[in-house]
């Protein structure tokens, strides 16, 4: 109900300035080709759907059919295969399942359990120790997984056994791994990148190198997080961590090279120019089952489990990314996002106010609708928008990954949340998982902010590097 009211809110905020704008807004809506009731139809129908629970792939395929019966005499259905058969034959999306398919031999290979362990020695003796285990396991993690999902999942699977017995309340326990997990799309190769870049002609390569900067402002965020509450709650560190002596500790250190390895043949294989996304996301997959062979884990059960998940994931990423481009397809020979850049530059608001205004669309679209599909779904629309605004591109990127990480930790449809609920082996309300991510959830969108006043902060290293 809150992201309803504030839609709505927002909604008579901007028709209001409407009502003052200049001559560009109105000569917008005079050469609208659709009229503004029918629109506002198809966006009660797309808030119908999803309100109903109708499956997302689903919902926006029929969401296109009832626009485009509707409003449009154009034979659309006879390029309805064309439409679908362009994204499935895209080279750059084959990376999505070949980087999913290397979280789950990780996983399975037990390469994640060593990744935390050895950290948890090197952070346990800080104030809150284990907490920022949670995020920087998530982190390293996260540059080789590129999804929030199973970044949360893996991670919270290792995770949560150490802490049944320990001293730190759950809400901040979940809570920092809802937020590590959220990191899993924004760290490179997170795969929201590769679906923007997709989607916007847009560089994969420029994105990734865009996001390390962002990547550091947020975990630094959430570790000040952590320290504040550890003071305030008073939440000491590890003692048998401290009575590691330092050569036990850099003993540990040998857990980790696994996981190095993956993250220098993915990243450096990339930054490097000596591979593209999908060709590094294939050598990821190759050296994780080498390591796993290496380790002596490699099965035909344990690849068979892993290319099942990966199946099933993957084949709902596909379906959403399908419907999108029928709905988006129907949408742009109507030209609506034409009709949607005129009118929104056409306000009497400076750039940054309409920046700020589609920010505050995100986050209440956020909770109550997956991140892949808001990203899907929009992008088409407001990526023009953007654009007339004088934005970078590569800056929108990474803008709009971080609104879709703080999506998946946002109540009450925030997919981590769930996941991790799941994961619980002590019983607790979801309220745990609610409250314990909030105040990860707040410095997300600060980290947002400090993005719009100094964007240089994305966009210093493409600069340099490209």
């Amino acid at each position: 109900m809150i992201a309803v009211a504030f839609i709505l809110v927002m909604g008579l905020v901007v028709a209001a300035v409407s009502l003052f704008g200049t001559a560009g807004s109105a000569a917008a809506a005079s050469a609208a080709s659709v009229p503004w009731w029918a629109l506002g139809a198809v966006l009660a129908a797309f808030v119908a759907f999803f309100a109903g629970g109708i499956y997302i792939g689903a919902a926006l395929a029929l969401l296109a059919l009832l626009a485009g019966f509707g409003l449009s005499d154009r034979p659309f259905w006879n390029f309805i295969g064309e439409m679908i058969w362009a994204p499935s034959t895209n080279f750059v999306l084959v990376s999505v399942p070949l980087f999913l398919l290397m979280g789950e031999i990780m996983l399975r290979a037990g390469l994640s359990e060593r990744l935390y362990r050895s950290l948890n020695i090197w952070m346990g003796r800080l104030p809150g120790g284990m907490l920022h285990t949670n995020i920087m396991s998530c982190g390293v993690f996260s540059a080789v997984a590129g999804s929030s999902v199973a970044t949360a999942a893996t991670m919270g699977s290792v995770a949560l056994p150490y802490f049944e017995k320990s001293h730190y309340p759950p809400r901040l326990v979940l809570g920092s791994l809802a937020a590590g997990g959220a990191l899993g799309n924004l760290i490179p190769p997170g795969i929201t990148f590769i679906i923007y870049g997709l989607l916007t002609e847009t560089s994969v390569g420029a994105l990734y190198l865009a996001a390390l900067g962002p990547s550091i402002l947020v975990v630094v965020l959430f570790t000040l997080v952590i320290l504040y509450y550890s003071y305030k709650l008073k939440l000491h560190g590890d003692s048998a961590g401290a009575a590691l002596s330092w050569q036990q500790r850099i003993a540990s250190l040998s857990d980790l090279v696994p996981t190095a390895l993956l993250i220098a043949l993915v990243l450096g294989t990339i930054y490097a120019g000596w591979a593209t996304p999908t060709e590094s996301a294939a050598l990821g997959v190759t050296g994780a089952i080498i390591l796993s062979l290496v380790d002596r884990k490699l099965s035909w059960k344990m690849m068979g489990e892993s290319m099942h998940a990966t199946a099933r994931t993957t084949s709902m990423i596909a379906l959403i990314l399908f419907g999108a481009y029928f709905l988006n397809y129907v949408l742009s020979s109507l030209g609506i996002p034409q009709m949607l850049a005129k009118f929104l530059t056409g306000l009497p608001l400076p750039g940054w106010a309409i920046m700020l205004v589609i920010i505050g669309f995100y986050l209440a679209l956020g909770t109550f609708m997956e991140g892949m599909s808001m990203v899907i779904t929009t992008i088409p629309l407001l990526f023009p928008v953007v654009m007339a605004l004088g934005y970078d591109p590569i800056w929108f990127g990474v803008v709009i990954t971080m609104l879709v990480e703080i999506a998946m930790i946002s109540p009450p449809d925030g997919t981590v949340l769930y996941v991790l609920q799941g994961m619980r082996r002590q019983p607790g309300p979801i309220t745990d998982v609610f409250s314990g991510v909030m105040p990860f959830m707040l410095v997300y969108m600060l980290a947002i902010i400090v993005l719009m006043l100094f964007p240089a902060i994305a966009l210093w290293l493409p600069k340099v590097l490209m």
